[in-house]
């Protein structure tokens, strides 16, 4: 009988079986043609079970190293626990402490996205604001286009689930799905639209006019002549709203010189209806809602347009005065919306 290393899982399983037989080890080493030390060690292993973790001691913490670290984590954001504690020479503390003490003066936030603005573009927006200080805002019409997806903005499908419950699941689609382009237009206490953008995402300058003659004007079109002489149309620098084409067609309409608003760049912090997009978005997509088809997701933009009063579009329209402070009090800086 020649003595081997390891015993194989089939033999294991017939120690198990010849254990609950009764067999003694002695006789389980003839039956498997293994050498009884092996056996016998196999069963005295056994019966012993897992050994205990033994907890090693915590590293403590003194207060002048989380001072340090509260000033490493508001220096390095987006850096991890480990990055922040070794720029502090704080080692030997585990990811669960680091997280916890990390916990107590921070958050897990996302980093902000928001358009580059040079000294040119700074220069630009306080000029604008000190071009349109003294302008009743409640005459101009502030437009734009949003793009709706089926499954929504990444990360928004988050929520507390209780503890033996299992998280929902969501559809996963291997092409994305598509989405909706939507315009719309809000003034004063009123929303204009919102309308669907048939052609998809992308807009050329006589698509885009195309597009306004057959919703913005059947609107406008409808306003009394003294409406019409006092409104100011706002929209964006994008190549299809700027373009020759598309301001030469705005001129035919008697939209022209005061009456279209200038726009500086890489300003959508100074644009009101922004907001409402963040409304119709929060209402669309709550609780991690996903659609199926496009023109559920349509159907579901209209209602929560709907749902939006006069009122929360009058305090959006009324706090262009206070943006328009604030860029200059900012120097042309970001102001957030």
């Amino acid at each position: 009988m020649g003595q081997k290393k390891d015993l194989t899982g089939s033999e294991k399983s017939k120690i198990v079986r010849y254990l609950a037989e009764g067999c003694s080890s002695l006789k389980i080493a003839k039956l498997l043609k293994r050498d009884h030390r092996t056996i016998k060690r196999f069963i005295q292993n056994s019966q012993q079970g897992r050994k205990k973790r033994v907890e090693k001691p915590r590293r403590k913490i003194t207060a002048h190293e989380l001072r340090k670290v509260k000033h490493a984590a508001a220096k390095m954001p987006l850096a991890t626990s480990l990055a922040i504690f070794q720029s502090c020479n704080i080692t030997g503390v585990p990811k669960s402490t680091r997280c916890a003490i990390l916990r107590d003066m921070a958050k897990v936030r996302k980093a902000e996205r928001r358009p580059p603005l040079n000294k040119t573009h700074k220069l630009k927006r306080q000029d604008w604001a000190k071009k349109y200080l003294k302008t009743d805002f409640s005459k101009v019409l502030w437009t734009d286009e949003m793009r709706v997806s089926l499954d929504g903005p990444d990360g928004w499908a988050r929520g507390w689930i209780g503890k033996g419950q299992r998280a929902p699941v969501r559809l996963r689609r291997q092409q994305g799905g598509g989405g909706v382009l939507v315009w719309a237009g809000i003034i004063k206490d009123e929303l204009v639209g919102p309308f669907w953008v048939e052609d998809g995402v992308k807009l050329n300058s006589q698509s885009y006019c195309q597009f306004l003659e057959d919703t913005f004007k059947q609107w406008y079109r409808k306003k009394s002549a003294s409406f019409k002489k006092n409104m100011i149309f706002m929209q964006d620098n994008a190549p299809s709203h700027a373009s020759k084409y598309s301001t030469a067609w705005l001129a035919r309409k008697g939209i022209k010189e005061e009456k279209l608003m200038t726009w500086p760049p890489c300003s959508p912090d100074l644009n009101p209806i922004e907001n409402l997009w963040s409304i119709i978005k929060c209402e669309i997509y709550k609780e991690g809602k996903q659609y199926t088809s496009l023109n559920s997701v349509w159907e579901a933009v209209v209602a929560a347009a709907r749902n939006v009063d006069g009122e929360q579009i009058k305090t959006l329209t009324e706090s262009m005065d206070g943006r328009l402070l604030s860029v200059l009090a900012k120097k042309g800086g970001y102001i957030g919306r």
